[in-house]
């Protein structure tokens, strides 16, 4: 068998898909006012991303684009308008978007919350431009909210640099009473199909890690609608689900900290990461919740079963993605923090690895092809920057890189390079450099196959 030899300590290879151009620098983050759909808004923006807040509805992030293709469910019966908790009398007004719920949910008791249009949810917050330039910070401060005794704060940051777009949400006691709460992050992505609006999108997916410790049976639990519903399958300790319209909820105690959603149409996806405390009481042992909205079976006075009537129109096509924190307990004045990130980024195909720099949807491989290391791979990553091959010895020692490619969240990333080689080397690593030369970490390691 041949052995395989790295040619110098540095390679740059000017083949393929690196003759691409390199990342262009960022060009400042902005906070501006504006108009969505009829509201009063406010935009924050950067190269990639604008995020359209509706402060007026209980703070809400009403729209995320990303190369001007938008992720999220705006309600058309809802559009421009605006109900208060009094003319609400109790309902919830369901007008989309993204926002920050308590949980546990449910009308036994006072430690859970009915949905119904409240403070929290429903009344104005106070919005406030914190920084622009280099990075973008802005605050939105919701009122007390009498129900649950709480009230939210929620800081939301956009660099220059990247797409990605970090979520401060705090809950704090505004009682003279202990109070005990979870927060919910709950985000409703639009389902429609943009070609045909009275369709559903069919190629819509969502995916998280099943937990191998998982306390429920099968690894989920369907809370409503049908247990067997085929929309939701298992395999290779991936939970995956393929939107139906059919209403269904279904609970995971993931452990692993992301959840991915994934539009093989568009050729767009939605990150959302978080942190998980291990032994943490979360609310049901949920941490995260995929709600598809649909019609869902009826039972008559002579229990019968029937499927209730929709329409695009009475019954929406959204699913909501849903992350719980931890329920804690806040003596009077305390707070609690619950930190959560979002990368949205160009890809077509299921996530099989989850990095600090982006998502591996083809496992890297590395073969000796002759006198080659031939190595391939497909990836999106969360910032602009170049990918960088890092060579290492049997004994791990680092003994040379290569310089790959320029890549750009808002374009799928595929490797098919050959290597010549003049040293020995076992494992090879692709790492992902910033255009300042930020390290974000590695995206894949693979041996090398001999």
């Amino acid at each position: 068998m041949k052995s395989l030899h790295l040619v110098g300590a540095l390679l740059v290879i000017l083949i393929g898909p690196a003759l691409r151009a390199a990342p262009r620098a960022a060009t400042g983050c902005s906070v501006n006012p504006g108009k969505y759909q009829g509201w009063d808004a406010q935009l924050v923006s950067n190269r990639w991303v604008k995020l359209t807040f509706v402060p007026q509805l209980g703070g809400r992030l009403m729209q995320v684009e990303f190369n001007g293709h938008s992720y999220l469910f705006s309600n058309p019966r809802f559009r421009g308008k605006y109900i208060s908790p009094a003319e609400a009398k109790g309902d919830w007004i369901n007008y989309g978007g993204d926002k920050i719920w308590p949980m546990p949910e449910g009308s036994q008791d006072e430690n859970h919350w009915v949905i119904q249009s409240t403070a929290i949810d429903d009344l104005p917050y106070y919005f406030e431009t914190l920084s622009e330039g280099r990075q973008c910070v802005v605050r939105l401060t919701g009122q007390t909210d009498a129900i649950t005794g709480m009230r939210i704060v929620r800081t939301v940051s956009l660099s220059a640099d990247t797409p990605e777009i970090r979520f401060h949400a705090v809950m704090e006691n505004d009682t003279a009473h202990p109070i005990t709460w979870s927060i919910q992050s709950v985000s409703q992505y639009d389902l429609e199909d943009q070609s045909h609006p009275e369709d559903f999108n069919r190629d819509l997916w969502a995916f998280t890690p099943r937990n191998p410790a998982s306390s429920f049976p099968d690894g989920y639990h369907v809370r409503y609608g049908l247990a067997e519903d085929p929309a939701f399958s298992l395999a290779d300790s991936l939970f995956r689900l393929q939107w139906t319209y059919f209403g269904n909820e279904v609970w995971l105690d993931t452990a692993a900290g992301w959840l991915a959603i994934v539009d093989k149409e568009s050729r767009y996806g939605m990150i959302e990461s978080f942190k998980v405390t291990p032994g943490a009481d979360y609310p049901g042992n949920t941490t995260v919740i995929f709600y598809k909205n649909g019609p869902s079976v009826r039972f008559d006075r002579k229990g019968m079963a029937s499927i209730t009537e929709a329409s695009p129109v009475t019954v929406p096509y959204y699913m909501e993605a849903e992350i719980n924190s931890p329920i804690v307990t806040l003596q009077p004045g305390e707070t609690y923090a619950f930190d959560t990130q979002w990368h949205p980024l160009a890809i077509a195909a299921e996530p099989k690895e989850m990095h600090s720099s982006g998502v591996t949807t083809q496992r890297l491989r590395a073969t000796i092809q002759g006198e080659n290391l031939h190595l391939q791979g497909a990836f999106s990553v969360f910032a602009p920057g170049n990918l960088i091959a890092l060579f290492f010895s049997n004994s791990g020692k680092q003994i040379g890189q290569a310089d790959l490619q320029a890549v750009d969240p808002g374009q799928p990333v595929s490797l098919d390079l050959n290597l010549p080689v003049t040293q020995t080397i076992e494992r090879v690593s692709v790492k992902l450099y910033g255009v300042d030369k930020q390290d974000y970490g590695i995206l894949s390691t693979t041996q090398i196959e001999k």
